[in-house]
């Protein structure tokens, strides 16, 4: 395994390498249990001495989950990592920042191949999260929950007969599962037709946010869809929901595609190319103009409108251009806002010159 600080300074986290399916729309999917132990408070109400019980409980089967799944971990104790060490982790979505926020206690074991993320003691005492690639649910689901079973052959995990399991937030009672989707949605954004999706998503009882800024403004048109509740439904209903929910966003998502690239080409080709080359040859960049253009870029690529990068790069900057990567890059936590954005403009040219 490489050392942790190597870890940390890769840019392109596993779970968006490969050829993921349908991949020019969905970046990666991830599915998410929330498991606690029983007759111990959750972590918001747990004190120090529960807590630290808790930690000791998952950590002591961890030796055989590795085992059983032929897996290596990073073992990440947020109270001796950095504050900056902290934030990649969160910015690459192995953690939430809340997660940061109170480290004592607080574990995370991240898999070699980067897909499996287990968070001790964060909202749950327990969160078994598995990511893939592209739009594929069922490898992280099937992945998920054999490692839940793993844990409940030896721990006594919080479950109700009628309730199903006991989680902190209420919207996690029953399955305890939360499916995940990243979206790149360029072309109905472009389209205005955006809006239809994110109000219906409601009564399918799916939620649709922006990554960044919020439904109005979204620097870089990516979007997560998530399951609402899962109080009442089976795991396999959930995710069949998302599928199908999924299936018709790629579909809306891909004619919106289509339509700007037969009746506004030229506009399009040259906003590509703008973005291509504001990124490619800039001294200095916010966080939100770099998103903003890297969404253009991307879907240059994907429409084949551009040849000097591709995906795999775009992926890179997405996760290496965010303020905490380069700090850790720079290894220098009191960069100025300036100096912040002229790294980010020396460490995108320096990616996209790699292709040249």
């Amino acid at each position: 395994m490489k050392t942790i600080d190597a870890f940390l300074l890769e840019d392109v986290p596993g779970y968006f390498e490969g050829d993921g399916r349908d991949s020019d729309v969905v970046l990666a999917s991830r599915v998410r249990l929330a498991r606690n132990c029983k007759e111990i408070p959750f972590p918001n109400r747990a004190g120090e001495n529960q807590l630290a019980e808790v930690q000791l409980r998952v950590e002591k089967r961890m030796p055989g989950i590795g085992q059983t799944l032929g897996r290596q971990f990073y073992r990440l104790d947020m109270e001796h990592l950095s504050p900056i060490q902290r934030g990649v982790l969160a910015a690459k979505s192995f953690i939430s920042p809340k997660f940061t926020q109170t480290p004592q206690h607080r574990v995370a074991f991240i898999s070699e191949d980067e897909r499996i993320s287990l968070l001790i003691n964060e909202e749950d005492h327990l969160r078994i999260q598995c990511m893939a690639p592209g739009f594929d649910l069922a490898t992280p689901a099937a992945l998920a929950s054999k490692i839940d079973d793993l844990f409940e052959a030896e721990l006594d995990v919080a479950f109700d007969e009628k309730m199903g399991y006991l989680t902190s937030c209420p919207t996690n009672l029953g399955t305890g599962l939360r499916a995940m989707v990243l979206l790149h949605l360029p072309g109905l954004t472009a389209t205005k037709n955006l809006s239809g999706i994110v109000n219906l998503s409601p009564q399918l009882g799916l939620a649709v946010r922006p990554v960044w800024g919020n439904g109005k403004e979204n620097a870089g048109d990516l979007y997560y869809i998530s399951n609402q509740l899962t109080l009442g439904f089976s795991e396999a209903e959930l995710l069949a929901n998302m599928k199908s929910t999924v299936q018709e966003i790629l579909a809306h998502e891909r004619e919106a595609r289509k339509a700007l690239a037969m009746y506004a080409k030229d506009g399009l080709e040259d906003d590509v190319w703008r973005a291509y080359g504001t990124l490619r040859y800039a001294r200095s960049i916010s966080e939100q103009e770099a998103l903003r253009l890297l969404s253009k870029l991307r879907l240059g690529v994907e429409l084949k409108l551009l040849h000097e990068t591709d995906t795999h790069t775009c992926h890179a900057i997405l996760t290496g251009c965010q303020t905490a990567c380069l700090k850790n890059l720079a290894e220098n936590e009191n960069l100025s806002k300036k100096e912040i954005d002229r790294c980010r403009a020396k460490y995108i040219r320096e990616r996209l010159g790699e292709k040249n």
